[in-house]
């Protein structure tokens, strides 16, 4: 089969090398996936640098969800068990990772659907508690995990403001369904949540980004106002004051999506569940910008390493309708697949 593989840690662009090798073997309580697409994530970036919080052994293939079939021939989405990950013609996954594809997102949207839209999930409900009515600030809103977090705001039916960095991805929140966008090239944002909010400020932060993102979320929180933590995308740890938190009266809650895998994977199913009910109704669906070529997967890494995108890139191992077939069929072979297609570490666990 055909993987992108690492040997080395640095750029995405330049550590990436398309190989042939064989297809990988499950191991115990494991199972063999026939990619139908990867979503691209930040961390998978981060993967290539060794900057993650995991750090598989050399060489590895990045990609850390997918959409794919089973042997049985359920289409299916799942984080990939590394070192073998989705930018593959096949992956490996845990069997505890693997929940039924929802049928009314193609490949492409279902790839994406999982661990971005559970962060939000977890952080806006179980960590923040969103209520109805309240205003809900999200940092990076156009980027993978921005705007599933919209959206997911607006299905909880909160008022939704969204910071993005230029017009384009001014538009692109817009259409997600944010009710105020601040571009934080333009504008200040800790004056335009208190216009927007008539000097309230705003009842949950959601932050990807850190560093200056930070600072401005703790100078416009409102009271009793609960600030997310999800990750550093901006590549700064901030140092929050707690006397600053304390005369405020505001809540810093940390989310790392993962520890729910570990110590409540009950509570992941269900997320699920909820996720694929809200993508059946229409109030959920990923906004996937590119479906990207095998080839050019390296180049989309880099892309989303760079902060360059919008939305999520989606990696297509075998081109458009390339897994409408049978699932996974006969043995794996050296060289099958030949014409398949010739910062820091982040706690909002494996998205960007």
């Amino acid at each position: 089969m055909q993987a992108w593989r690492v040997h080395r840690n640095g750029e995405p662009s330049e550590v990436m090398r398309l190989e042939e090798t064989d297809r990988p073997v499950p191991g115990p309580r494991q199972l063999l996936l026939r990619v139908r697409a990867a979503n691209v994530n930040f961390p998978d970036a981060l993967l290539c640098r060794g900057h993650y919080q995991v750090r598989p052994p050399l060489p590895f293939t990045p990609g850390v969800e997918v959409c794919a079939d089973t042997e049985d021939g359920r289409r299916v989405i799942a984080t990939a068990a590394l070192p073998h990950g989705g930018l593959a013609e096949y992956a490996l996954a845990d069997e505890a990772d693997v929940l039924p594809a929802p049928e009314t997102l193609d490949d492409a949207e279902a790839a994406a659907l999982h661990i971005g839209y559970q962060t939000g999930w977890f952080g806006l409900h179980r960590r923040a508690a969103l209520r109805e009515g309240e205003t809900l600030l999200v940092h990076a809103a156009a980027g993978g995990v921005g705007s599933a977090a919209v959206q997911l705001g607006k299905a909880a039916g909160a008022r939704v403001i969204g910071v993005v960095g230029g017009p384009g991805k001014a538009a692109a929140a817009r259409a997600l369904g944010c009710d105020t966008v601040i571009d934080r090239h333009t504008d200040d944002i800790v004056t335009a949540v208190k216009d927007a909010t008539g000097g309230r400020g705003a009842d949950v932060v959601y932050d990807p980004v850190g560093g200056p993102a930070y600072a401005a979320s703790a100078k416009c929180v409102a009271f009793e106002g609960r600030i997310v933590v999800v990750g550093f995308a901006a590549g700064d740890v901030p140092a929050p004051a707690l006397n600053h938190a304390l005369v405020k009266n505001y809540a810093i809650l940390g989310l790392h999506w993962g520890l729910y895998r570990q110590k409540d994977p009950a509570a992941v199913r269900r997320c699920h569940d909820i996720l694929t009910e809200y993508a059946a109704k229409g109030l959920i669906k990923p906004l996937v910008s590119e479906r990207v070529a095998f080839a050019d997967a390296a180049s989309a890494v880099q892309r989303v390493a760079d902060g360059t995108t919008t939305g999520r890139l989606a990696v297509l191992p075998g081109g458009p309708g390339a897994a409408t077939g049978p699932a996974i069929a006969g043995p794996a072979t050296a060289g099958e697949g030949e014409a398949a297609g010739s910062g820091r570490a982040t706690g909002e666990d494996e998205a960007r």
